[in-house]
């Protein structure tokens, strides 16, 4: 357990390029969130409490920059043996359930080659296509019930994802959410240069964007929570108190039992042990998004 030891909250492994990272992506989750409505809706909760949702494989099933490029290849952005690299990728992804880091880094590579020279209000309405062609049949029920839940107790909700910011955001608004923490590509006169601000925002830089996000919105981490399905993630779900496994990897699955965090799977209909829920869900909420999976379950045993 020794080796896990940096991974805690007391001791931060992020580089500065993870914190510059962190606050440019919330700088820009910040921008173009939702304003808070006019009267306040009187709800129960605190005010100063927030959740915020991994997006690969705990919102949606696969991994938002695999199909964003499947997108692009439809409107001819770059050519078949990219396509099949995305494919190969994705289907690796969704296989294993597990993050491979090289090959994120080089979809984000292909990804931030491919846009360069194009205009941010270009890639945004075609995100928004993409959203509709790709992604919207992909979003996890279960989850998108717990992140409901949270916003009827009156509480902000966050995507925070590696993918692109801009594909972030389009997924946040169309969900219904607060808004979304995601990498920053760099643009000048809002167009790509094929540079990033910092570094994708994975891993510790996740945890730094929570951080500064939760220090500008007079948030309290320790009465928020958090959401993801893999290990990497466990900088941001020990910053909050109320951390959450997802359709875990197995070694988040692991670590997660060890300290009693609550797990849920909605996967392959498999119930995961249940330690508790966060007061804001509610049971409600949970049993929307799994009962006829648990169900289908019960009949195959």
């Amino acid at each position: 357990m020794a080796a896990l030891g940096w991974l805690t909250p007391h001791r931060r492994s992020a580089t500065a390029r993870s914190v510059l990272a962190g606050e440019a992506s919330a700088e820009a989750a910040r921008k173009t969130s939702r304003p808070a409505p006019e009267p306040p809706f009187p709800v129960p909760g605190h005010e100063d409490a927030a959740a915020f949702f991994d997006l690969d494989n705990t919102v949606m099933q696969g991994a938002a920059i695999f199909h964003f490029g499947r997108g692009l290849y439809k409107r001819k952005f770059f050519q078949r043996r990219e396509l099949a690299r995305f494919a190969w990728q994705q289907a690796w992804f969704r296989l294993a359930g597990v993050e491979d880091p090289e090959h994120m880094q080089d979809a984000r590579d292909s990804a931030l080659s491919i846009v360069q020279g194009h205009r941010v209000s270009e890639l945004m309405t075609i995100g928004e296509e993409i959203y509709d062609e790709y992604m919207a049949d992909r979003i996890w029920p279960g989850t998108r019930a717990l992140a409901q839940a949270h916003l009827d107790a009156g509480q902000r909700v966050w995507l925070v994802t590696a993918a692109p910011v801009e594909t972030a955001t389009i997924i946040a608004r169309r969900l219904g959410l607060t808004g979304a923490l995601g990498t920053v590509a760099e643009s000048v006169d809002g167009v790509y240069t094929g540079k990033l601000v910092g570094e994708p925002l994975h891993g510790p830089a996740k945890a730094e964007a929570v951080r500064a996000l939760a220090a500008a919105e007079g948030l309290d981490l320790a009465r928020c929570a958090a959401y993801s399905d893999s290990h990497n993630d466990i900088p941001m779900l020990s910053l909050v108190g109320h951390p959450y496994a997802i359709n875990p990897d197995a070694k988040l699955r692991r670590y997660a039992r060890e300290r009693e965090w609550r797990l849920r799977d909605y996967r392959t209909g498999r119930k995961a042990a249940k330690v508790g829920i966060p007061a804001a869900a509610g049971v409600g909420a949970l049993a929307g998004g799994t009962a006829a999976a648990v169900a289908m379950h019960r009949r195959r045993r």
